[in-house]
């Protein structure tokens, strides 16, 4: 028979007369009908009357309008549906297959037929409501293209949704990818938008968050940690493929702003758009009338939530990235496009790099701090500690003519010549051969560089081998007295022998000896 109240109720609602007669399997015209019936007896408004009440106003107002219960013409194939069903074909081809076998009706009754017969289990959820202050919800959702400001032109765009659980209020920023330095800094932003932290942010297992995906035991993103950590925030990742665990920020918010921020907006630069979108979360959003809360969310942050949030750090997070780098045979790393040296010792070895926005730090994989340094300003650009390369490389790192000629100035007069002289070589380039003169004071001492530099100019024989000899032998340290090579000029050396003596003999003399 049909059931007057179901529809009674379905008008109420306000759904249509086709909807009607779809789900209850009433004719339009019955649906119509009762419709009209319910309006005139004004049971459109106020509490709706028991069954008993309802059956017997319907008998009193329309009498004999109550209609006999007929048979579906889907019924005498009842059994051939169920086998059917029973063995894995879906009600669509169910339906087909009676429609070959000669089955006239529609889809609808055999549907219902087999829910009446075989019901499933629905898909039941259970609302969780938090404190206030007790959560925040993150999700990114793909935003159409904007335009980039730097190139002019579109390019994919993600939305960042934060949503505060309790008051529903949210921080949106539209981003152009989501990579872990990005996640990290929205999360900061939308911590100083609300001006505190909610104790837990819960959150899909995206890569910059959560390294592997797992209920029981989530591998955490190390920077997402230490992000988590500086603010006091607990990481809770949803149970893998279970969006409905965080659909506070699923349907209220991603969903939300792709329908009513972003509907039928035109593309714009990123940079206006978060302008825009900003001014929305703390006016079109934040002051409807929520759909759960029925109360404002800006009005609920404001006067209950903003309070139980925690307080912000005294300075922001220094958005730092972990990632693992091998170092390589020139005793360098490479992080963000840039080098940064750490010991030689390590060479081979994957180290930990951490890039924060000021310095890059470098460990173990046991996490021993190696390594710290400023962070690179630019690409291809090398950070150097001197004690990081092995010493017998550094002086053809290190030392150009200008700095071997102040190093040579510093060891004294007769140093600083040899090497001026060296320098000066037209033909063959002797800056190594300069080096490795200047790296024997590290052995013998600037004292006997500069006297044995002294003496090898005595002798005008100031080349390399030269100086290496005279310390090697300890002439430096003998107690004559050196010559000046500056102030007297060298007298050129005379013969002691007379013509006669020298030529003699190719006039018929002796022989000269």
């Amino acid at each position: 028979m049909t059931d007057i109240r179901a529809i009674v109720q379905h008008v109420r609602a306000g759904e249509s007369d086709r909807r009607i007669a779809r789900d209850l399997g009433v004719h339009r015209k019955t649906v119509k009908k009762y419709r009209e019936w319910a309006k005139e007896q004004k049971l459109l408004e106020g509490e709706l009357p028991g069954p008993e009440q309802l059956y017997a106003l319907l008998e009193e107002t329309l009498p004999g309008s109550l209609p006999p219960q007929n048979q579906s013409s889907v019924e005498i194939y009842r059994e051939r549906i169920l086998q059917l069903y029973q063995a894995g074909v879906e009600i669509a081809a169910i339906h087909q297959r009676l429609k070959e076998e000669g089955y006239e009706g529609g889809y609808w009754p055999v549907y219902r037929l087999v829910r009446n017969a075989c019901p499933i289990d629905p898909d039941v959820t259970v609302r969780v409501e938090r404190k206030p202050g007790e959560e925040g919800q993150v999700d990114f959702g793909y935003a159409g293209k904007m335009i980039d400001p730097e190139t002019g032109e579109q390019r994919k765009t993600w939305a960042f949704v934060m949503t505060l659980s309790w008051s529903r209020y949210q921080y949106v920023e539209f981003v152009f990818d989501q990579k872990a330095a990005t996640w990290l800094r929205l999360h900061r932003n939308a911590f100083q938008f609300f001006g505190g932290v909610p104790k837990r942010v819960v959150l899909d297992n995206l890569k910059a968050g959560i390294i592997k995906a797992s209920w029981d035991d989530p591998e955490v993103q190390r920077a997402y940690r230490e992000c988590a950590e500086h603010y006091g925030f607990l990481i809770a990742p949803c149970r893998p493929r279970t969006p409905q665990h965080k659909g506070k920020v699923e349907k209220g918010g991603v969903h939300y702003v792709k329908r009513n921020f972003l509907g039928g907006r035109e593309a714009t630069a990123i940079t206006q758009a978060n302008r825009d979108v900003r001014i929305w979360c703390e006016t079109t959003a934040g002051q409807r009338v929520h759909g759960t809360t029925k109360e404002k969310p800006l009005t609920r942050f404001m006067e209950t939530e903003k309070a139980a949030l925690l307080p912000l750090p005294a300075t922001a997070y220094d958005l730092a990235i972990w990632k693992e780098a091998k170092l390589h045979r020139d005793c360098y790393v490479v992080f963000d496009n840039a080098y940064y040296s750490a010991p030689f010792r390590l060479v081979g070895q994957r180290l930990r790099v951490r890039g924060g926005s000021r310095e890059v730090r470098i460990y173990t994989r046991d996490y021993q701090l190696v390594a710290t340094h400023e962070r690179a300003e630019k690409p291809g650009q090398r950070q150097t500690h001197p004690d990081h390369l092995p010493p017998e490389l550094l002086d053809g790192l290190f030392l150009d003519r200008e700095s071997c000629g102040r190093i040579a100035a510093d060891i004294g007069p007769a140093t600083a010549q040899t090497v001026k002289g060296l320098l000066d070589d037209q033909v063959v380039e002797r800056l190594p051969t300069v080096q490795r003169l200047l790296r024997l004071r590290a052995h013998f001492g600037d004292e006997r560089l500069e006297a044995a530099c002294l003496r090898a100019l005595n002798f005008d024989d100031a080349r390399y081998m030269t100086v290496k000899r005279i310390l090697e032998t300890g002439r430096d340290l003998l107690d004559e007295e050196p010559q000046s090579t500056t102030a007297e000029a060298k007298q050129p050396t005379a013969f002691v022998r007379n013509a006669a003596e020298l030529l003699g003999h190719l006039f018929g003399g002796g022989s000269w000896n």
